[in-house]
């Protein structure tokens, strides 16, 4: 097995936690070791789930002074896995056990033009991004996308700081954000960076290429649980070790495999390093690519995938089996 965020964990007591909309918590911890964080940064956390502690990755949506606390905003979906859940039932006094800061996500600061780009919860990634560039006075826009307005978290206080570089596209009130448009928009020497739903991140992924604007403008980090189907349970089997294994909707592959006792390499859980692809060897079902680590003419392939993210998709009245193998 491999991490390179393995050895950094520590305790944090929770100072406060504030529901932001009917789904999503704002709750401030307090590390043992406190730690400056830059924007992108995000922690990952031991989320007791059943009795049995398991790992979830929350961007930092801003900290106090030196460090000394943090704050994290948590969104209890219909697909949450459990993790949000137990988050949300943390109260003042509790303590969890949390990494310091880890930036993934960095925010180069001296481009020319800058588009911030989050859908729903994303805005937790890039709110810390769009303060050190109001800071630094750079050339900047913040776009905001979601469902409806009451589901915007942070929405007064962005509005507030940022003014008219904020757009906001809202499905509900009839303005849907057009990504061929918004891309379309961007000017040379400009950065992307985005946090969002799959299908949000693959549309702004192929607009980008179809404009040949320079791939390494474009950055991104994904949730890490959105796919196109909803999850549902699938058979894994890997006939080389004689191993089969049920994966729960509630859990990913990689989730269930270590509960078996099955060795594999990974790193990021997000679906973004691809080292913890499995070769697949025959498919009962589809694949369900929930990773931004292969490129479209990869994803329209069904031999491979990332098994921390992607799942399987049952056929018509059956349940999907997939057969790996593993490096």
């Amino acid at each position: 097995m491999a991490t390179s965020h393995a050895a950094v964990w520590q305790r944090a007591t929770v100072l406060d936690t504030t529901a932001l909309t009917d789904d999503i918590r704002r709750i401030v911890l307090a590390p043992d070791h406190p730690a400056t964080v830059d924007a992108g940064a995000h922690i990952d956390v031991r989320v007791p789930i059943g009795g049995v502690p398991d790992r979830r990755s929350y961007s930092v949506v801003d900290d106090g002074p030196d460090g000394r606390s943090l704050a994290i905003s948590v969104l209890d979906s219909p697909r949450s896995r459990g993790g949000a859940r137990a988050m949300h039932a943390l109260r003042p006094g509790d303590t969890i056990e949390i990494t310091q800061p880890i930036v993934d996500f960095p925010l180069r600061v001296g481009a020319a033009h800058y588009v911030l780009l989050a859908g729903g919860i994303g805005i937790t990634a890039v709110m810390g991004m769009a303060r050190v560039l109001r800071s630094v006075r750079a050339d900047y826009t913040l776009v905001y996308a979601g469902r409806s307005r009451p589901a915007l978290a942070y929405l007064e206080q962005l509005q507030s700081a940022h003014g008219d570089r904020l757009r906001l596209h809202i499905s509900d009130e009839d303005t849907p954000l057009d990504v061929t448009e918004l891309v379309g928009g961007v000017e040379p020497g400009t950065e992307l960076y985005l946090c969002g739903p799959i299908r949000l991140m693959d549309a702004v992924r192929r607009a980008w290429i179809e404009r040949e604007l320079p791939y390494p403008d474009l950055r991104f980090e994904t949730f890490g649980n959105s796919g196109w189907f909803a999850p549902e349970d699938f058979v894994v089997r890997i006939p080389r070790i004689g191993a089969e294994v049920t994966v729960r909707a509630t859990e990913t592959m990689l989730e269930a495999l270590e509960a078996a006792e099955v060795d594999l390499m990974f790193d990021c859980r997000k679906g973004e390093c691809g080292l913890c692809e499995v070769r697949v060897l025959d498919l009962d079902g589809d694949i369900d690519h929930r990773d931004v680590f292969y490129s479209e003419r990869q994803k329209d392939s069904r031999g491979a995938m990332c098994c921390c993210v992607s799942r399987a998709v049952a056929p018509p009245g059956g349940t999907a089996v997939v057969t790996i193998d593993i490096s």
